[in-house]
């Protein structure tokens, strides 16, 4: 049977069992999360294609863990079931981890040329692409998907999606520039090429702004929210026109692309600008 094949027949079962056999089925799963064979979603022609049964393969690492003390004196605090480990590196790697307390669960895939200037977190089933790099305090949730050489800013947050099974993840596009203390949830694909300016916050329902083209994007039933490559996008603000407190003065935050990187009429100095 294929990889595929026992974890879903694992899945299937009622309720799964921690035995040996199961319990190395898991690691083996792991260990092709981290060298990039296996993936949560990955682009297929102009779409991404959700692989759902990895999806049940990482839900399966909690009914079948036992919780351990993994505190590396006995004296800190430090418990997490057994079979969400961090993930192991080698120098052939190629992964730029500086010390300085990162936290990367294996099953990761983290690249060569990828760089993680401490601390940052990157949870399982992430994918993170070549010479992206990811700055101090960036979280990278569950299941991202992050193109080739993204830089993400520090303090910025990729959340992570695990549910339902069929939902896409948070997707990021090669050559995404993603500011300071931004933050990315519920499932937004982020164009190739795209920028975010320090602050901007994406959910799945936000609705975003295009000056430039008089439009708004938003999600549908049959597409997330997906931000348009090369989009400049900056925090805005909308006053409350609805409701008891309609004309008070009191404004909403919302997302707002403010031009292309493509185009001539963008200031030179935008990106300086918008990045802070």
């Amino acid at each position: 049977m294929t990889l595929e094949q026992r974890i879903e027949a694992l899945f299937a079962s009622s309720p799964p069992q921690r035995t040996p056999e199961n319990l190395a089925l898991l690691a083996e799963f792991r260990a092709a999360l981290n060298r990039g064979e296996i993936r949560v979603a990955e682009p297929e022609s102009e779409r991404w294609r959700v692989h759902i049964w990895v999806r049940k393969g990482i839900l399966l690492h909690i009914p079948l863990g036992v919780l351990q003390d993994f505190s590396a004196d006995r004296k800190g605090a430090s418990f997490e079931l057994d079979t969400l480990p961090t993930r192991a590196f080698r120098v052939e790697d190629r992964v730029r981890l500086p010390p300085g307390g990162s936290w990367i669960r294996d099953g990761a895939y983290l690249a060569p040329g990828v760089t993680c200037m401490p601390p940052v977190v990157v949870n399982m089933g992430a994918f993170v692409g070549p010479r992206t790099s990811l700055d101090s305090h960036v979280m990278v949730g569950l299941c991202a998907q992050l193109g080739e050489r993204v830089q993400v800013s520090s303090g910025t947050q990729i959340g992570g999606v695990i549910a339902p099974l069929d939902r896409l993840p948070n997707v990021i596009g090669d050559d995404v520039i993603i500011g300071g203390n931004c933050g990315i949830y519920d499932g937004v694909q982020v164009g190739q090429g795209a920028v975010l300016g320090a602050g901007t916050i994406l959910t799945g329902q936000s609705r975003v702004y295009d000056l430039k083209n008089q439009q708004i994007y938003r999600h549908t039933s049959q597409q997330p929210l997906t931000i348009p490559p090369g989009a400049v996008i900056v925090p805005g603000a909308q006053p409350v026109v609805r409701g008891p407190a309609a004309n008070s003065g009191l404004m909403i935050q919302v997302p707002v692309i403010v031009g292309y990187r493509d185009d001539p009429q963008l200031p030179k100095d935008v990106l300086d600008t918008v990045l802070g």
